[in-house]
């Protein structure tokens, strides 16, 4: 299974979700980008963590990122990913981040893609697969999309560089001032990620 199959797998997977006057311009399967995130939409007041990190708590955390210690989470986030999106409650990029953290947390393994049509931009996760699946369900999985969000695309600016250890990372600036990042790992191509900030560039 070549990059360019899996592009036109994703591309065939958007395409049905699109009404027949909507193209799809470009494809890119991401990772959130890592770091602090915009808050979450809101919910009703959970008990807030109380004091700072303790250095033992972020020592843990970055040893084994499953066990949890509150703030130090956060300071790990912070130390090591810097920022990765922006936002309030009721932002886009709180919108759009919520809707990956739910779509990730369920069962079996889903990649998240973005695409760019001629009109939005498009947030999706691929059908869930098994961690030993074979290829011709990976294949399926790919083509098979859920749309988690859109945003139109005079509603958004892209811009694709380096930030800490997000080598190729693409951060997508919203109309009301929130953001957020995507990034793929240093040994994938930044090809697809380039072609998604050129299709929100261009007319």
């Amino acid at each position: 299974m070549t990059d360019d199959e899996s592009q036109a797998r994703y591309a065939e997977g958007f395409s049905r979700l699109l009404p027949a006057d909507e193209r799809v311009r470009a494809v890119a399967k991401v990772r959130a980008g890592g770091g602090l995130t915009p808050a979450p939409p809101a919910r009703p007041p959970a008990a807030p963590a109380a004091g700072r990190p303790s250095v033992l708590g972020v020592l843990l955390t970055v040893l084994s990122p499953n066990i949890t210690f509150g703030r130090a989470d956060s300071a790990v986030d912070w130390l090591f990913f810097g920022v990765g999106g922006r936002g309030e409650p009721d932002s886009r990029a709180a919108e759009l981040h919520h809707a990956v953290t739910v779509a990730t947390k369920g069962f079996g393994i889903r990649d998240l893609v973005l695409g760019v049509t001629d009109q939005r931009l498009l947030l999706g996760a691929t059908a869930p697969v098994g961690l030993l699946s074979r290829s011709s369900a990976d294949e399926r999985a790919q083509a098979d999309i859920e749309l988690l969000g859109s945003v139109p695309r005079t509603r958004v600016t892209a811009r694709f560089g380096r930030y800490r250890l997000n080598w190729k990372r693409l951060r997508l600036d919203f109309a009301d001032g929130s953001w957020l990042s995507f990034h793929v790992p240093m040994a994938e191509s930044g090809r697809p990620l380039r072609e998604i900030a050129a299709a929100l560039s261009a007319g």
